[in-house]
């Protein structure tokens, strides 16, 4: 017999058998591996990764990644961190401490054998961004996929928590953020740290300042002590109290370029340009035109800055692709840029300090700093993303010239080797009438740069180092004509003592033109207020230009409100969005007066006003209403007050709280706790004495009320016997008319019965007896139905029997 044919020309696959749980693996001999660890020497020199005492897992991931050779802070940090040392390792940036800190974690969990979800969290990575967190996992994932059993991940901002929370009570090894890592701390009851051997954090000066103290603290609150904790930064901090919170006990400090003549790689350019503010964008837009063949990463002060140069430059078309990445963004954005960054040839990406730190992007040619850093760690991390592992780079630093001196005092300090060039004239190029075409044509753009104007000067208000940063020598005026804008936004915290009390002073003494005159020479005469000043437009038979119209222009399209607050004269008249007393100020100002009371206008105790009552104080009108159970009036002066009258919950908090009284006998009122003096209570005699009355009076009171009670329970339960009696003689008295009448005293009522059962005493068993609700009779049921209901469920006993109940059925 032939074969049956089929259709398949290839022999079919073996099924793939069913993944089996993982599991602690048996073939690994932690003895040898021990034994090889506690015979390192950590003073020795090592250069391959192979002369390390390293599990066959880890050899084959650095092998399958390329990593051959140690760099220098790998070959000292990773013998002592493999000793199980806490170390503070410090070296620039570029020179591998990714991998300093993930062979140790990867090793010490192997030799521990802490796998499975049983093992719990037995390495805990740390990192002050979202980017850095993805690429220190991404590290950890290509040198651990070659063997090892690990479950690791990733828990950053951004992302579904409630995934996260579903996979942390499996996770061996975890890359996180500090504000993620809390969250999941102190809310999600599964995560368990008590098993934690490692705690590592990367860039470690970052995390442990001002920014992140309170979350550092706080996770380290629900780590173990006994644990070994690494850190590791490009500039390491040293400080007491900064180890003491960690509670790092005898660190290893691993400085490997602590000695060396420069912070910063030997392969890297290192130049600075001095460019008045107001041509720095002109700067930067000659610079990415003579370099559109290059990677190019441009450093801004805010993510405000970012956007408005990125949108300026998008529309001006450079030549080159253009990205942007700043914190504002979202997470799926952020790491769709980083990538496309990467993987690009040429390119220009616009980032805040978001990037500054950590980050490897692959062959960057230039990093430009349009924006002076707060401080050279700063500038040292920002130059650190070119000329990584031994590459060459380049960069270029902006600086003003008020802010040349204080900045090369802070770089020479930290070894940093920066040399000046100049700009050459032919090729410098100037957008600035561009800039100021597009903004009149397009408001969006326009709001953007005025955003950008304002957190430019915040950025600088707030920096700490003064000698640097002089607020008062920058030419602000001609910066927002450089990102064409047709005048300075106005900013309330730039305005300086002077200013701040002439806005503070009484409305009604600025009528007279002679104050007028004396309060605009005061502003116009306050260094640094220079954003306040418009030029001078004679109002009376005057032209207006197409620059007049653009500055009087109301933006209708983005935020007209607040966008009219950024671009309104001084010598306008004041409106209602400018009060101090009432409005809310725009969200962009730093410390401006919500609402101010003056002296003059609180009232006094005695002042006695009918409601709806105005009067008129200085030139300024003040309204008072009498709210029923307040004890004074309430003060209308704001738009705010006024809002009051409408919600009665707030109302409820200016009345006066009632108080409760208690009437005697004889009817007067009292206090609901009123205390008695000292000689009353010795009037009555002892305090012994007092207490055993006290317990007498109160034991009487109990007893009665106790009779009192059962002699209740006593009446409710004859109530109830009551009730149900008449309810059976109604049942019985319909039965009778029922059944025709009933002859004799069948079916009249036991007198003698009912005597008993009403003298007889009750018990517990009657309280607890309660008549079970009874059936209401069908309209075609009656007592003779009952009956045949009764003769109908016996069973039949013989032959007849069934005979009579089958003709029954059928019939």
């Amino acid at each position: 017999m032939a074969p049956a044919v089929t259709g398949r020309t290839r022999p079919t696959k073996p099924k793939k058998q069913a993944r089996v749980q993982k599991r602690k693996r048996d073939d690994v001999d932690v003895e040898k591996l021990e034994h090889a660890v506690a015979d390192l020497d950590p003073t020795a020199e090592y250069k391959n990764f192979t002369d390390l005492p390293l599990s066959e897992p880890t050899k084959a991931g650095l092998k399958a990644s390329h990593f051959t050779t140690l760099t220098d802070i790998q070959a000292k940090a990773i013998a002592l961190a493999l000793k199980g040392k806490n170390i503070l390792g410090a070296a620039k940036t570029g020179s591998g401490k990714t991998l300093a800190f993930l062979i140790p974690v990867l090793e010490n969990l192997y030799r521990a054998q802490c796998i499975g979800a049983d093992a719990g969290l037995g390495a805990l990575i740390i990192s002050p961004t979202r980017e850095l967190a993805i690429q220190i996992f991404e590290v950890l994932r290509k040198i651990g996929r070659k063997g090892h059993l690990f479950s690791a991940g990733l828990m950053i901002g951004g992302t579904n928590l409630q995934e996260q929370r579903d996979a942390l009570s499996r996770m061996n090894i975890l890359v996180c953020t500090p504000g993620r890592i809390l969250d999941h701390l102190s809310k999600t009851a599964a995560f368990n740290v008590g098993n934690l051997r490692m705690l590592v954090l990367d860039e470690a000066d970052r995390i442990l300042d001002m920014g992140f103290q309170r979350d550092v603290d706080a996770i380290v609150e629900y780590l173990p002590k006994d644990r070994q904790t690494l850190l590791f930064s490009a500039t390491q901090t040293k400080k007491v109290s900064d180890l003491a919170r960690l509670s790092l006990s005898n660190p290893e400090y691993v400085s490997v370029h602590e000695s060396a003549s420069h912070a910063t790689p030997k392969t890297l350019q290192q130049n600075y340009i001095v460019t008045p503010l107001s041509d720095k964008l002109d700067t930067l837009w000659s610079f990415i035109q003579s370099s559109k063949k290059s990677k190019i990463l441009v450093f801004l002060s805010s993510g405000k800055q970012v956007r408005f140069v990125y949108e300026a430059f998008r529309h001006l078309q450079p030549g080159i692709p253009l990205l942007h990445l700043h914190g504002r963004q979202k997470q799926t954005a952020r790491l769709d840029i980083t990538s496309r960054f990467s993987a690009a040839k040429t390119s220009c990406l616009f980032a805040t300090d978001v990037v500054a730190r950590g980050l490897d992007f692959p062959a960057v040619d230039w990093v430009v700093q349009v924006d002076c850093p707060e401080d050279a760690d700063t500038y040292i991390h920002r130059v650190g993303r070119t000329a990584r592992y031994e590459r060459e780079g380049r960069a270029v630093l902006f600086l003003d010239p008020s802010e040349e001196e204080g900045m090369l005092k802070r770089l020479e300090h930290k070894k940093v080797p920066i040399e000046r060039i100049n700009v050459k004239q032919k090729k410098q190029m100037s957008i600035k009438n561009q800039l100021q075409n597009m903004c009149f044509k397009d408001p969006q753009l326009k709001y953007l740069g005025q955003k950008a104007f304002i957190s430019y000067v915040k950025s600088i208000h707030v920096q700490k180092d003064k000698e640097i940063f002089k607020m008062s020598e920058l030419p602000l005026e001609e910066f927002a004509a450089s990102l064409g804008l047709p005048g300075a936004p106005r900013i309330k915290f730039m305005k300086g003592d002077d200013a701040k009390a002439l806005k503070n002073a009484p409305r009604h003494g600025l009528s007279s033109s002679e104050d007028e005159s004396e309060a605009e020479d005061t502003v116009d005469g306050l260094k640094g207020a220079s954003v306040l000043q418009t030029k001078e437009k004679s109002k009376q038979d005057s032209v207006r230009t197409k620059y007049d119209r653009m500055f009087e222009r109301r933006n209708q399209d983005v935020l007209a409100d607040h966008y009219a607050k950024m671009i309104r004269n001084d010598d306008t008249q004041p409106d209602e969005t400018d009060r101090l007393d009432g409005e809310q100020a725009e969200d962009d100002d730093l410390f401006t007066v919500k609402r101010r009371i003056e002296a003059d206008q609180v009232l006094s105790d005695d002042s006695d006003v009918d409601s709806d009552h105005q009067r008129s104080e200085n030139g300024k009108h003040i309204k008072k209403i009498l709210i029923p159970g307040a004890k004074e009036p309430l003060v209308l002066d704001s738009k705010r007050r006024e809002k009051l009258l409408k919600s009665k919950k707030k109302l409820l908090k200016l009345k006066d709280k009632g108080t409760k009284l208690v009437f005697d006998d004889e009817g007067n009122a009292h206090p609901i706790y009123e205390f008695e003096g000292e000689d009353q209570f010795v009037a009555k005699g002892a305090p012994e004495e007092q207490r055993r009355k006290f317990l007498e009076e109160e034991t009487k009171r109990v007893e009665t009320a106790d009779l009192a009670d059962k002699e209740a329970a006593r009446e409710k339960k004859r109530t109830k016997r009551e009730k149900r009696k008449e309810r059976e003689r109604l049942e019985a008295e319909e039965n009778d008319d029922d059944d025709g009448g009933v002859t004799g005293t069948e079916g009249a009522e036991d007198g003698f019965a009912n005597f008993l059962a009403d003298a007889r005493p009750l018990s517990d068993e009657d309280e607890r007896e309660e008549p079970k609700p009874k059936r209401p009779k069908k309209w075609f049921e009656n007592d003779k139905h009952k009956e045949q209901a009764k003769t109908d469920r016996q069973e039949p006993e013989t032959l007849e029997d069934l005979e009579a109940l089958a003709s029954g059925l059928l019939g």
